[in-house]
């Protein structure tokens, strides 16, 4: 730091009386309304658990992976912070009890505590506080959210390491705020505070005093709670924050900055800026919320529907689609278990289809019989890294004839592996960190579909897989009509794919939602929601014309998928 610049400064977010009160949403939302000052704003989460990394974790507990430019797997919550704050992410924001305890073994098995013992303190906390401002270089703010709730076994450590790191840095270069829960008891018609008393004197008990509370409720707190609040947490009212449900997660730093946090914020950490200037994200904000030319319905025919979370960032961007295409977007929910029980006739109700990725052979027909659907009848598809690998087997057991064409991932003696193993997958024996991860290149065929959505050459995507489309194989799909609208730079892989004859049936073995962002959409995604929107026009035309012919009006039958569409709206 030279002379004349001024001291990084850091927050800290808590959470307390219960998890998933949306601390993740909260950082992000503080991160942007600081950007929209001129601060140079980073986000970081600090997870307790003990894995590494949640790349081996399963999406039904943990909800998606999301992976950054660098090949790191993350939480989720690092999605939002990218998509609030508009920046990339790296490993370094996104710390876990497993990797702190991994690096410190490792120095202790190189010697580097020689003749001490490693001890929780002051080895862990110091590793902690390396980690915090191992961040600070070219950002004024670092924003860390610590993971799980007060109270928590598993979240000590990094509670009492941030105690520490404040008498290390100063009051006036650290701020904690503290999320909580204010519920309302129905029966009595009162909100209740003593969860949030109960959970700001376990903090006080680890030595922390919260500078701002961010106070969950289904209800308006008036002036009267606020004071409540204020007087047995010993904060200053002004900094006893609502947070209310809202229609939209990105309405959230407007909710705040009606509320004035970010002043707050400035106040204490004596930042000299100027307010914000939040007119694009209003503006935003109100395309979502009022979308100019209607609704369409997308289905995700998904492995872990069960939950959403799992598809936290495809939820996300395919909203963000529907801001550049002018449209709000519906989304349901499949398992390709219930279509391999029910069949896939379901998806003509729908405007669009997405398969997103995932792993296992558990529902894979289901989404083979959802593709071939979509194929056979015009439907728009878009498919993500399964999706695309589905899409393969499809098209090559019933447009190439290769029927017991399968991925080397579910039958390992299928005679036509369309997908493999790549050569330096073969002898992997470790599963964490070992996929293809992060970004890489892709070059764009000219005259495809993929080149006129993007508009470029070449682009960077990033990925999260282990097979890939089989090369033995790629004259023999080609040969049957499929175009391949983007591969690796060698020539030897197949990164996008697509069908010229159908309206839109695009895939892609890449991520695109993770570099999707609510003020800069990513064009697969508008894309898609686009063809949906054609679509919808094109059932609702058919069904005017139907309608107008005298015989519709004495037709007395069941609803077809298309009439069943506009009937619908």
């Amino acid at each position: 730091m030279t002379e004349n610049e001024s001291p990084t400064k850091y927050i800290f977010v808590t959470g307390g009386v219960v998890s998933g009160l949306g601390k993740g949403i909260t950082a992000a939302s503080i991160g942007r309304l600081l950007v929209e000052r001129g601060l140079r704003v980073t986000i970081q989460k600090f997870d307790p658990y003990l894995n590494v990394d949640p790349g081996t974790m399963s999406p039904f507990q943990h909800g998606e992976v999301y992976v950054t430019d660098d090949g790191a797997e993350t939480d989720l919550d690092l999605g939002h912070y990218e998509r609030f704050i508009d920046e990339s992410l790296s490993q370094a924001n996104n710390v876990t009890t497993g990797r702190i305890y991994q690096d410190i073994i490792t120095k202790e098995r190189r010697g580097d505590f020689l003749g001490a013992t490693v001890q929780v303190i002051p080895h862990v906390t110091e590793e902690i506080k390396t980690a915090a401002r191992k961040l600070s270089p070219n950002h004024d703010v670092v924003i860390t959210e610590i993971g799980g709730t007060v109270g928590d076994i598993e979240s000590q450590p990094f509670l009492e390491a941030m105690r520490q790191f404040r008498q290390d840095e100063g009051h006036e270069n650290s701020l904690f705020i503290h999320l909580t829960l204010v519920p309302y008891i129905s029966a009595s018609g009162e909100l209740k505070t003593k969860p949030t008393q109960h959970s700001v004197r376990e903090l006080l008990g680890i030595g922390i005093q919260p500078d701002v509370l961010v106070c969950r409720a289904e209800r308006v707190l008036d002036e009267e709670i606020k004071k409540k609040i204020a007087r047995f947490c010993n904060v200053d009212v002004a900094r006893v924050i609502e947070s209310r449900d809202v229609g939209s997660i990105y309405e959230l730093p407007l909710v705040y900055r009606e509320q004035e946090l970010d002043d707050r914020i400035c106040e204490s950490l004596n930042l000299d800026v100027g307010p914000p200037d939040l007119t694009s994200w209003e503006e935003m904000v109100g395309r979502i919320k009022n979308p100019k030319d209607g609704r369409v319905r997308i289905c995700v025919v998904g492995k872990y529907t069960e939950l959403v979370d799992s598809y936290k960032s495809i939820a996300e961007a395919l909203v963000h689609g529907g801001i550049e295409a002018g449209v709000g977007v519906d989304v349901d929910w499949w398992s390709s278990e219930r279509v391999e029980e029910q069949g896939a006739d379901f998806v003509g109700r729908f405007h669009g289809v997405l398969v997103p990725g995932g792993f296992g052979v558990r529902g894979i027909s289901g989404m083979l019989d959802t593709i071939r659907y979509i194929r056979e009848n015009g439907i728009p598809y878009f498919g993500i890294c399964l999706g695309l690998q589905c899409a393969i087997i499809e098209f090559a057991r019933n447009v190439c004839g290769l029927k017991r064409s399968h991925s080397f991932e579910f039958d390992k003696k299928t005679p036509d592996p369309v997908i493999s193993l790549l050569d330096s997958q073969r002898k992997v024996t470790d599963m964490g960190g070992t996929m293809r991860l992060g970004a890489y290149p892709c070059r764009l065929e000219k005259n495809s579909l993929a080149h006129e959505v993007y508009g470029v050459d070449e682009i960077s995507e990033r990925h999260r897989h282990r097979y890939e489309v089989n090369p033995e194989y790629q004259n023999t799909l080609t040969s049957g009509g499929m175009r391949f609208g983007g591969i690796s730079p060698d020539g030897q892989l197949v990164e996008m794919i697509e069908l010229p004859d159908h309206p839109f049936f695009l895939a892609a073995q890449f991520h695109p939602e993770l570099k999707s962002r609510p003020n800069k959409p990513h064009p697969l995604f508008a894309a898609f929601v686009g063809a949906a929107a054609k679509r919808r026009n094109l059932l609702a035309r058919q069904s005017s014309d139907e309608l107008s012919e005298p015989e519709a009006a004495k037709s007395s039958g069941p609803l077809t998928a298309v009439e069943g569409i506009t009937a619908e709206g």
